[in-house]
């Protein structure tokens, strides 16, 4: 590299740390520790291998930059204010209310895909990017800067077994060792071949480095152009703090302004006020996508006995048929969920993820980065393993579906560590999350249908064992809707169900008519949102609400109700799964749990 070209890179990191220190400074807190050990790395991919046009964020063919390491948001943002995005006035408005220049990066800035910040999430996400490049044939690169703290986590181990395993050699991977994490040195310090051991051993090609040569790590970045068929780690080893004497390398120092900004920056040489030309990517041509057809739903027959997991998968492959940006992923059940209906017909589209559930809910978001309408497919209680991928996810507002399986006593024999018992709570909880629960076939069919042009996360919970259909062939099940299945003027009370509840709720509706007692029922499929005027007109008409579910009491559909009627005053009994399960049967799991259709004729006696 010519000295000229050093000069400059070495005078743009300075800046990059200058930034990074001004803006803290300006915020009052941050992490320009953590910016500027990875500055001189970030100068020369922007100078020299970035592909990236920031007037059109939006071109198929830009590379994509993750900072896993979010904490390092003020190097981030330095580094846009030098590609002419962002000014100097907004870069100071770091931490600001109302500003974009958030504590960590969110897509609120058009140039970041998703939020970062959650440490071990970066790497998952860009293997799902990364997968994507192959699936629509482009020739963007995907890059990673990870923090050396963060390799700790088991999501990066996750996520490294799965790009060697596939090959993603459009994935390069930029670890920043810098020997510090938050309370002291991190487990191998500076040992870079330590890293370099372990991602070789999952297939990676690896790059040891030092990252504060600028030659060096230009040589590095070509080396991983050249790599075919492996993903590439390029493991530099750095110092925290870097270019300050009272905090380079030092302990104690990790996410705090610089306690004297300015002679830190008379340290760095000053401000100065650098332009880098990140170069736009060659024109590539339009995203590879699949051709679609006419969507032709599965049917059944009322009073046939479907299990709704069946149900969901004929409609997935269905939809696959009608719509050509659909894809599947798969945690090594999909003879179970029934995504296997939709691998078999569309395998180019269906993603084998393996028992890895963090990098099935990272690999669906790195899809859904790219335009593509993941369904992401577990037994409900295994998505709880990846549940701050999801709640990110929440916050990145990533379009991506998740079905959980086997969810509820109900399931039977397997017992408590296979029942998905507090996935309602879960997903309710994630921000603009849409939750739905069907009880029959038809109603599976449908609202999978229905997920596929939703915003944000969505979850559809599916029941393991065969239920009679109860609705009719081609009938509509709006999100925020729910279908009144009895409902009289004598009503004493009404009965709120979802799922496997319903037939037992509508069972038990029978006994207690038989009795002299009316009741009415609603299946309430949409938990979220709810369908708040059909429970006020059950709460100020009848006065007596009975939720049951299979579920515990916290959060489910009995909370959900509650939130809905809860200033108009009306009795609420919630019945839900409060013991610890064993092995049963399904019948005698609903039970032994109080919530089949004698503990339900029980309730509304009790309660009328």
């Amino acid at each position: 590299m010519a000295e000229r070209d050093l000069r400059f890179l070495g005078e743009l990191a300075a800046q990059l740390r200058v930034d990074s220190v001004r803006a803290s400074a300006e915020a009052g807190s941050g992490h320009p520790t953590s910016s500027m050990s990875a500055a001189d790395l970030m100068a020369v991919l922007f100078a020299h291998h970035l592909r990236y046009d920031f007037e059109d964020p939006g071109n198929p063919a830009n590379d994509h930059l993750i900072f896993s390491k979010g904490h390092a948001s003020p190097l981030l943002y330095s580094l846009f204010k030098a590609a002419g995005a962002v000014t100097d006035r907004e870069l100071l408005r770091f931490r600001k209310r109302g500003s974009r220049m958030e504590g960590h990066p969110t897509p609120r800035l058009p140039w970041v895909d998703v939020a970062t910040g959650s440490l071990g999430q970066g790497l998952p996400v860009g293997v799902g990017v990364a997968m994507a490049g192959r699936l629509e044939r482009m020739p963007y690169r995907v890059w990673v800067l990870c923090g050396d703290s963060e390799l700790a986590e088991g999501s990066i181990w996750e996520a490294a077994e799965q790009a060697g395993d596939t090959g993603l050699d459009n994935l390069t991977l930029v670890v920043d060792v810098n020997r510090l994490g938050q309370r002291g040195p991190t487990r191998h310090g500076w040992d870079t071949g330590a890293y370099a051991r372990r991602f070789g051993a999952f297939g990676w090609h690896t790059i040891e480095v030092d990252g504060h040569d600028p030659g060096a790590i230009d040589d590095a970045f070509q080396e991983a152009h050249g790599v075919r068929g492996r993903p590439t780690a390029i493991l530099a080893r750095t110092r925290k703090g870097e270019g300050v004497r009272a905090v380079a390398d030092r302990e104690g120092a990790h996410g705090k302004p610089l306690k004297e900004p300015e002679p830190a920056v008379a340290e760095l040489g000053g401000e100065r006020d650098l332009r880098v030309e990140v170069r736009s990517p060659d024109r590539a041509g339009e995203p590879y996508r699949f051709e679609g057809g006419e969507l032709v739903l599965p049917e059944y027959k009322v009073g046939d006995q479907v299990a709704t997991r069946s149900a969901f998968g004929e409609a997935l492959a269905a939809l696959g048929a009608a719509r050509g940006d659909v894809v599947a992923l798969d945690g090594e059940v999909a003879d179970s969920t029934k995504t296997e209906e939709f691998g078999r017909a569309f395998p180019e589209r269906f993603f084998e993820m393996y028992i890895a559930e963090q990098q099935l809910v990272a690999a669906a978001m790195g899809l859904a980065v790219r335009g593509w309408v993941p369904y992401a497919a577990t037994f409900a209680a295994f998505l709880t393993r990846a549940y701050d991928f999801i709640r990110m996810a929440g916050v990145s507002r990533s379009p991506i579906r998740l079905v959980g399986s086997h969810a509820g006593v109900s399931i039977g024999e397997d017992g408590p560590s296979q029942m998905g018992l507090e996935d309602l709570a879960m997903m309710r909880a994630v921000y603009d999350s849409t939750v739905l629960y069907p009880c029959d076939a038809n109603q599976a069919a449908a609202l999978t249908v229905e997920m596929a042009d939703l915003t944000g996360v969505s979850y559809l919970r599916t029941t393991r064992g065969a239920t009679p259909v109860i609705h009719q062939q081609g009938e509509r099940f709006p999100i925020g809707g729910s279908c009144v299945l009895r409902r009289s003027p004598s009503d004493r009370a009404t009965i709120v169900a979802a799922g496997i509840t319903v037939h037992e709720a509508l069972a038990a509706a029978e006994t207690l008519a038989a009795e002299g007692v009316q009741v009415g029922v609603v299946d309430m499929y949409s938990i979220k949102p709810i369908d708040t005027a059909v429970l006020v007109e059950a709460a100020t008409t009848t006065g007596n609400l009975i939720t049951v579910e299979d579920h515990r009491p916290e959060g489910g559909l009995g909370d959900a109700v509650l939130d809905a009627v809860s200033e108009l005053g009306p009795r609420v009994v919630k019945l839900a799964v409060h013991g610890m399960p064993g092995s049963a049967t399904p019948g005698e799991q609903l039970a032994d749990a109080r919530i089949d259709r004698h503990a339900i004729v029980a309730a509304v006696n009790r309660l009328v």
